[in-house]
């Protein structure tokens, strides 16, 4: 069979079955379990007068204020609109209210009273025993049913209703379920649907700064429509995580809820419990969790069947609290307690359950016709009055049951206004009421409810989200219970000061799956849970771009201290207050100091012997080089630019070119005079001072072009880099401000002089055989020996060093002080005893004999000659004879002075 038609034959089959039929034989049919009050226009009522039954009984133990309550509400309600003259005037509104008993099925059953009258069958064939045709009673036709109370037994009503056209207004069914108007069109409330509910229930959530929370549901419409609104809202919503949802067994096993407060400890962060269920539950829960000595673990946000309850909290107050639970806004009704309290069983008869009430209330047994009273049982007087002697506090949705009691009310005023104008009671056209018609008019209304604020209905027929927000307190306040902590319509308003947590701490606790990431640290999201991360520190030369990314700051940036940008990297060069320029700007200074004073020495003592045989010319060209080495300090310590760049790379290896090529002339010059005289008299070419200046110059030219042609391929600048100190740490890395030179290129300006001083070198040593009166030779010797120490101690340091953080200030150091001590060596084996001897021993600077190469080279030979001889003799060398001393004597000057 068609699933759409199946509640349509199941509510004809449970009408032919019926128990009670629509028609009897010589007496009036009655209908027991109901309450029937007369009226032009009769609603339909449906309580749950009673609680559920156990197995096997439907109903079980009366249920004073949410079913007498909300019940006798309907009835004041019924009253004051009929003793209204201004509304539904000159009618009257009758009632059939019927007992759910707090079950869905039974519910069902009972409700089919409401469409007794819409179902037509067929009784001609249908005779009594003696012949006689029934007396058919007519059952009264519902126009209209308020109720239910539960959400799923609305939900089982309203599939019956629907098939009616019997519109429905329920006061206290929140199940987001019921906002379907494809399956639910006649179904309206006046109380707020659970959607509303989960909205305040994410606000508050987001507001106490949580994001990982889990839920507990009652099992059934209610408990699992609501958690299913608060996860798809809080889904959409974002910035909330479920972490467990769990289900409360409709009938519980012995030990569930302790199974139950085990499994939401397995996410012991998630401690906020969001809880969708009844009564009985929520105290199991607590109970459970106390067990587990578990107080103040969870944080509880209940909905509003919790509410401002004390009855799921009684004994337990030091587990609830801290609770935050939502209730609908509502207000007691003065006008309901002073009809309440009134009643008795004198004046309430027609409630056929205020018996039961009577009973229960004053704890005592009334006496019926045909029973006997138990005898432990106190009897009941009648006299008892409600309020006085017995406690008495108004149910929360007796304002509701009013508030759809009278929305039916003005439906049907202005219905009777649009179809009946002028005309007095109930015209044809209401005659009967249609269902669909009078539909439109409920979802029309717009009034003032019994607690003043707007009732009305979307097109859904939900009624506005209006809460209140409540915090059970205990500690630090005088009246322990629930204090009002804010409100919700459409959005929140919460008053966190006013809060306070369990031993009555002020902050809020957390409930939360990750901590957030400080400064400087990305979340690394954990798959499947949007709100799990693990923090991992932008490291590095990395910022925090966004919470979920670090990216490389640029290559002249840094990050900052809480790495949440970027800031430029500081520039720094050697100062000249450096401790680093320190040792080679005292050398330098000192050389400069040394090599002008020997100059100017050299200028006053010109024409002297000594500055002659020195070879003025080639020493003063040997001291310009000098002088340079010494200046070269002062551009590799000067602020780098354009200028400075330019003169670094021109100088740095002039000095030390001009130098060496002065000494490897010189050291040429005399080797090949000694050599030439070993096998002549007649002298060498190109040993005079011209020839001499000239072979310097060629040398020195090498260098200068070199320089000239890279200025020009490759323009002079500073550069900025940010690579030589950018260091692990980026708290120390710096820009380093220099001349766009490198390591290699400073050796390679410097590889034409070292290519000098090597091959001056080997000169040096292939002349170490001259004899030691020709003095100029082993000074330079001495001084090219020295030089090749200090350059192969200067190569692994200026290499060894290039990954240095202090490589600017190391490299440069050394280089200078290479070059100063290079210099100071040159400048202290060759001319310093000769100025000794100029202005401490002047006698010494006197003319010496003047002899021809010819007798020089005569000499040489003759010396050479002796010497091997003697040492064949076994002579040492230092013992020659006198004639020999003489003949060797031959001075640089001699050799300067003769003729080619």
């Amino acid at each position: 069979m068609d699933s759409a038609n199946l509640p349509l034959f199941w509510i004809w089959s449970l009408w032919a079955f019926s128990p009670h039929p629509s028609w009897v034989c010589g007496q009036q049919p009655t209908q027991p379990h109901s309450i029937r009050i007369e009226g032009d226009i009769t609603l339909g009522g449906l309580f749950p007068v009673h609680a559920r039954g156990p197995a096997g009984v439907p109903c079980g133990d009366v249920k004073k204020e949410k079913g007498i309550h909300r019940m006798e509400a309907m009835l004041y309600a019924l009253d004051q609109i009929n003793s209204d003259p201004d509304l539904l005037p000159n009618m009257t509104l009758g009632a059939r209210i019927l007992d759910t008993c707090s079950r869905d099925t039974y519910a069902l059953e009972q409700s089919l009273t409401f469409v007794q009258a819409l179902i037509q069958k067929e009784t001609s064939d249908v005779r009594c025993s003696n012949g006689e045709p029934p007396i058919i009673s007519r059952p009264e036709r519902v126009v209209a049913v308020i109720g239910a109370s539960a959400s799923s037994v609305s939900i089982m009503v309203a599939n019956v209703l629907r098939l009616f056209a019997i519109p429905q207004i329920s006061y206290a069914s929140t199940a987001p379920e019921l906002s379907d108007s494809n399956r639910y069109d006649y179904f309206s409330r006046v109380v707020p649907p659970d959607s509303y509910q989960a909205q305040a229930m994410v606000d508050i959530v987001k507001a106490l700064g949580w994001n990982y929370v889990s839920t507990l549901a009652s099992e059934g419409n209610y408990g699992e429509s609501g958690v299913d609104a608060f996860v798809q809202i809080s889904r959409e919503a974002g910035g909330v995580c479920i972490a467990q949802s769990i289900k409360i067994p409709r009938e519980p096993k012995v030990g569930e809820f302790d199974k139950l407060i085990k499994r939401l400890m397995e996410t012991p962060n998630a401690r906020g419990i969001i809880i969708f269920a009844n009564e009985d539950d929520i105290k199991r829960v607590l109970e459970a969790s106390r067990r587990a000595n578990l107080t103040g673990q969870f944080l509880w946000v209940g909905s509003d069947s919790w509410g401002s309850k004390l009855s799921p909290i009684v004994k337990l107050e030091d587990v609830a609290e801290g609770a935050v639970t939502i209730l609908p806004k509502r207000a007691s009704i003065e006008g309901f307690d002073q009809y309440f309290t009134t009643r008795s069983l004198e004046n309430n008869r027609r409630n056929i359950w205020f018996a039961e009430y009577w009973e229960e209330d004053f704890r005592c047994k009334l006496t019926r016709p045909g029973t006997q009273p138990e005898e432990e049982a106190r009897k009941c007087t009648g006299e008892e009055r409600i309020g006085r002697d017995s406690s008495y506090e108004q149910e929360g949705k007796v304002q509701f049951v009013i508030d759809a009691v009278y929305a039916m009310a003005h439906a049907l005023h202005n219905m009777h206004k649009d179809l009946c104008p002028g005309q007095i009671g109930v015209c044809e056209k209401m005659d009967p009421i249609h269902g669909r018609t009078l539909l439109q008019y409920i979802l029309s209304v717009n009034f003032n409810g019994s607690a003043g604020t707007p009732v009305m209905f979307n097109e859904n027929g939900d009624a506005p989200g209006r809460y209140d927000i409540f915090q059970y307190q205990l500690t630090n306040t005088s009246i322990p219970g629930y204090k009002a902590i804010g409100q919700w319509t459409e959005y929140l308003r919460l008053n966190i000061e006013d809060m306070q947590w369990s031993g009555g701490q002020k902050e809020i606790p957390s409930s939360v799956c990750s901590l957030p990431c400080n400064s400087g640290e990305r979340k690394k999201m954990v798959k499947g849970v949007a709100c799990c991360w693990h923090c991992e520190l932008c490291d590095g030369y990395q910022y925090q771009l966004d919470e979920f990314t670090c990216e490389m700051c640029p290559f002249d940036m840094r990050p900052n201290l809480n790495r949440t940008a970027c800031r430029p990297t500081p520039i720094v060069k050697l100062e000249w207050s450096s401790p680093w320029a320190v040792l080679p700007l005292f050398l330098a200074i000192l050389g400069i100091l040394g090599t002008v004073f020997i100059v100017i020495t050299f200028i006053r003592f010109n024409d002297t012997p000594i500055v002659r045989a020195s070879g003025r010319e080639l020493s003063y060209v040997l001291l310009t080089g000098i002088f340079l080495i010494y200046s070269i300090t002062f551009l590799m310590i000067a602020e780098p630019g354009v200028t400075v760049c330019a003169f670094r790379r021109l100088f740095l290896g002039l000095g030390m070119a001009i130098s060496y090529s002065a000494l490897l002339t010189k050291t040429n010059r005399i080797y090949r005079i000694f050599e030439q005289g070993k096998k002549s008299v007649t002298p060498p070419r190109f040993i005079s001072p011209t020839s001499q200046l000239a072979i310097t110059f060629s040398l020195m030219s090498i260098q200068i072009v070199s320089v000239v042609i890279w200025l020009g391929v490759q323009p002079p600048h500073s550069i900025i880099d940010y690579e030589e100190q950018r260091t692990p740490n980026p708290e120390f890395a710096q820009g380093v401000l220099k001349c766009d030179m490198s390591d290699l290129s400073i050796i390679c300006c410097l590889s034409y002089s070292i290519l000098l001083m090597v091959t001056c070198t080997v000169y040096a040593i292939k002349a170490r055989g001259v004899p030691e009166n020709f003095n100029e030779a082993k000074p330079i010797g001495f001084t090219m020996y020295t030089t090749c120490i200090v350059w192969l101690a200067f190569v692994p340091i200026f290499f060894g060093t290039s990954q240095s953080a202090d490589k600017i200030y190391i490299q440069t150091t050394t280089l200078t002080v290479s070059m100063s001590l290079s210099a100071s060596v040159s400048l202290g084996m060759l001319y310093v005893p000769k100025v000794y001897i100029i202005l401490f021993h002047p006698e010494q600077n006197v003319q010496k004999r003047k002899r021809s190469f010819k007798a020089a080279a005569t000499a040489v030979n003759a010396s050479t000659r002796l010497s091997q001889k003697g040492a064949q003799n076994g002579e040492s060398k230092d013992e020659k004879p006198d004639s020999l001393q003489k003949v060797t004597y031959i001075s640089y000057t001699e050799l300067t002075m003769v003729p080619t």
